[in-house]
Formats: structure tokens, sequence, C-alpha cells
């Protein structure tokens, strides 16, 4: 029944994203994990329809946040007005205030408002003049920088990467796909006739039934193990920290419940782990002068880490 809920997520979100179904697929894993996404691509790739394929797919209150070298805090998550007939302050929340959020640019803002994100993002909640604010529930950020121009941002600190759940890119599509998009779009956009399929009450059920998907003992060492060989590489300066090893086998239990199962396999683990450790790992100068990259690295540290497997009883 969850198996048959998520795939009319991810066939309806099709409806609108042509050739993106892993980047579909990675979306909902990471709403059902309760994580954020860090999507890094270039401009005009369809990153903002992704956001809003997903909103409308769960009737999810969508706002989107554009980042910029000059907006403030407050911009963000909301401010307290002076009301001189009620002699109060009340507050007046910000686009944060929404269930799914669109960050979008967000290296091009300064740190201080890159940071305004992260009570949101870690507790569900903000604290503004000393009152803390709940936010919606669900609440899922998913924001998004361009790799090709550097000239006028902020990178993000790696205290702050750590709390992306997983890092991905979209990529151009194929030829044959975007002549489909082009036929798609001709007449009106897909987008303004997406209707949901869920509700939000049913996305929170899933939510908290994801947490029942079975992790064997022998997986969770797997992933200790796998997170300990990127602390221990010869390449790496900084290795994934337990966050990393808690966000690997929290997304596993979710793209197991997308593919039909109530438990997790190691090929979910060698799927994920790309997209969960990268961007948790900072390589030695030498490596980077070699051209060598965090995924090169993981894809050695996993083809040399022993698999765990069921013994079958004769």
């Amino acid at each position: 029944m969850y198996h048959e809920k998520l795939e009319t997520i991810l066939h309806n979100i099709e409806k609108v994203m042509i050739g993106k179904r892993t980047v579909a697929e990675l979306s909902i894993v990471s709403l059902l994990a309760q994580g954020h996404i860090l999507l890094e691509d270039v401009p005009g790739v369809g990153k903002t329809m992704m956001v809003r394929a997903l909103a409308k797919s769960v009737g999810a209150k969508f706002t989107r946040i554009q980042f910029t070298p000059d907006l403030l805090p407050s911009d963000v998550i909301g401010v307290s007005i002076y009301n001189p007939k009620e002699l109060t302050f009340q507050f007046r929340p910000g686009p944060i205030m929404g269930n799914i959020i669109l960050a979008d640019e967000i290296n091009r803002t300064s740190p201080k408002t890159q940071s305004s994100l992260l009570e949101g993002m870690e507790e569900g909640s903000v604290t503004v003049d000393g009152v803390t604010h709940r936010l919606a529930r669900p609440f899922f950020v998913m924001a998004t920088q361009n790799p090709i121009e550097y000239e006028g941002t902020y990178p993000l600190p790696e205290a702050q990467l750590d709390r992306f759940l997983l890092k991905m890119k979209m990529g151009y599509p194929n030829a044959k796909e975007e002549l489909e998009v082009l036929n798609r779009i001709q007449h009106s956009p897909p987008i303004e006739d997406l209707e949901p399929v869920i509700t939000l009450e049913e996305l929170q059920a899933l939510q908290k039934e994801v947490k029942n998907i079975v992790v064997d003992d022998k997986i969770k060492q797997y992933i200790v193990d796998l997170a300990g060989s990127t602390r221990e590489h010869p390449n790496v300066y900084l290795g994934v920290s337990p966050r990393g090893s808690i966000a690997l086998m929290k997304a596993a239990q979710a793209y197991a419940m997308l593919h039909g199962r109530d438990y997790v396999i190691p090929d979910d683990i060698q799927f994920l782990i790309p997209y969960i450790f990268s961007h948790r790992m900072i390589l030695k100068s030498e490596a980077k002068y070699d051209g060598i990259e965090p995924e090169d690295v993981i894809e050695r540290i996993v083809a040399r880490t022993r698999v765990p497997v069921q013994r079958v009883a004769k």
C-alpha cells in the first residue's frame, strides 16, 4: 500500500519532469526521511520545476526564497513588528513558514543569512526576539547552488553542508528528452494542471512508517565500516561523521520503502552512498591536484569493503 502511494507521486512528478526519475526518487527519499537536499547544477535544467512538482503532488504549501547578497535573516524567518493599537509586537512570518521550501542559489547570500536556515532545518523551529516558533509539518528544504559561477558567492561551510541529507545534480536532458519537453510545454506548462495525489496527513503517516523499515545489524555494521573507511583513507583530510552514518541509514530505509520492501539490502546502501557521503568529505590538497573527486574515493571504498551476505540454511 505504501509502495503504491509513493509510485503515484513518482508518476505525477514525471508528468512534468522528463527523464529525471532518479532525481525524483531521491527527492521522495529525502522527504520521507525528513531530510533536506542540496541540488547543485547550472540554471535552466528544471530545479525549480522539480520542487514545485513535488509540492503539488503531496498538497504541500510551496514557498521560494531567492537568496541574494543583500538578503537578511529576517527576510527568511520573519520579523516582529510593533502594533501601536494593541501596544504589542506581532510576529510576521517569513517564507520559511511553509512545507516545501526552495532556497534558490543559497551560496549567493551571506553566511549569516545562510545560517538562518540551520535552526529550521535541524530543529524544526525558528527563534525571533527570544520567542520560538514551530515550523509547519512536514518541513522540507531543497537548496540550489550554481557550480559554475563563484564570483560574489559564499561557499557553504562544512557544518552547514552536513545538515543536508544528500547532495545531487540533475544534468542536461538528452536530445529525445529535450524534444519531449518542448512538445509538452508548447501549449501550456504541465505543472499548472498537476493535482495532489496524496494528502499531507498521508505523507506524515509515511514519514512515521518509514522508521519501521528493518535494518539488520549486519547492514548497520556495513554502514559503520564504510563511514570508518572514509576517515582512514589516505586521500581524505576529513571523513564522514556519525551524522553521515545516520543519514545513510535513514535514507536507505526510505529507499527500501519506495521500492516496496520492509527491509534494507546492501544494494540500497551502495546506490545511496555517493549522494550521502560526497559532500561530507574533505579531500587532501594533493588529491584535489591529482583530479580525484570524493565520488572516486567512495567508489574505491565500496569496492574494497566486505558486503554483508545473508546466510542461507541448508
